[in-house]
């Protein structure tokens, strides 16, 4: 049976670090996802800094379910590679010491030819931080939404075992005019983490927009299905980013998944 365990996205509070862990606490959220870039300072990574922020994290009785990591580049983008990587490692790292499992990071856009130069060099960038993060017991999950499902699980059918994951976003995939239903039937092997963010397309400006969970056309019930099949153990983030009450519709959003 599929366990509904239920974070949040401490961003979408817009409050200072400390309140927003008192926030997720008092409507029922038992993680959170943490932004490493904004929320937490990445080059203060002391044993001191790092135990006062667990110290936090226990006294609302919070777990981590991922660190958020975006780069300006994906991993396809030559420029300041290196140092990407190096971040992106140092990132997997400081999770590892929150205890969370996952690094969350958009990859770059992945070409459908598995030919393409760019392909090739996400195949082999991707390898490399899967293998430093099977050393440290972290994946670094690709957000979904800038291609289509198919054509993210050719890649990570590439790497090897225990190296992709996904940070599966259907919310994303719908506003970018892709179906999240076939993409969660690609991807339900691969997913380490999963938001619960609705969305719907207007077909007819070609726009997309997020929505209130339930009230868009996301087919949660399928995508559940599909990770109790793989046996899915990671956390439901629940993200609401455009919202005028964030706090009421999050509390709300718990409510329905611990009902399920």
């Amino acid at each position: 049976m599929l366990r509904i365990r239920t974070a949040v996205r401490l961003a979408c509070f817009k409050q200072p670090f400390k309140k927003a862990l008192m926030t997720a606490a008092s409507i029922g959220a038992e993680a959170v996802e943490i932004d490493a870039r904004s929320e937490l300072d990445m080059r203060d990574l002391s044993d001191t800094a790092i135990r006062h922020i667990s110290k936090l994290l226990q006294d609302q009785g919070l777990a981590v379910s991922a660190l958020t990591f975006q780069t300006r580049r994906g991993y396809n983008v030559y420029a300041d590679l290196d140092r990407r990587v190096e971040a992106t490692k140092r990132t997997m790292d400081l999770a590892y010491r929150l205890g969370a499992k996952v690094v969350v990071n958009r990859l770059g856009r992945v070409p459908e030819d598995s030919s393409h130069p760019d392909f090739e060099m996400l195949r082999d960038i991707l390898t490399n931080i899967g293998e430093h993060g099977q050393r440290v017991g972290v994946s670094l999950a690709g957000r979904t939404g800038t291609e289509d499902g198919r054509t993210m699980a050719q890649l990570l059918e590439q790497l090897p075992p225990g190296c992709g994951a996904v940070d599966f976003d259907p919310a994303s995939l719908i506003m970018n005019g892709f179906s999240s239903s076939e993409a969660a039937q690609a991807l339900a092997p691969f997913i380490g983490h999963m938001h619960i963010k609705d969305g719907m397309r207007d077909i007819a400006s070609g726009r997309g927009e997020e929505v209130a969970f339930g009230s868009g056309v996301v087919d949660f019930d399928e995508i559940f299905g599909l990770l109790e099949q793989q046996q899915y153990s990671g956390y439901f983030t629940v993200d609401r980013e455009f919202s005028r009450n964030p706090q009421l519709e999050i509390a709300e959003t718990i409510e329905q998944l611990k009902r399920i």
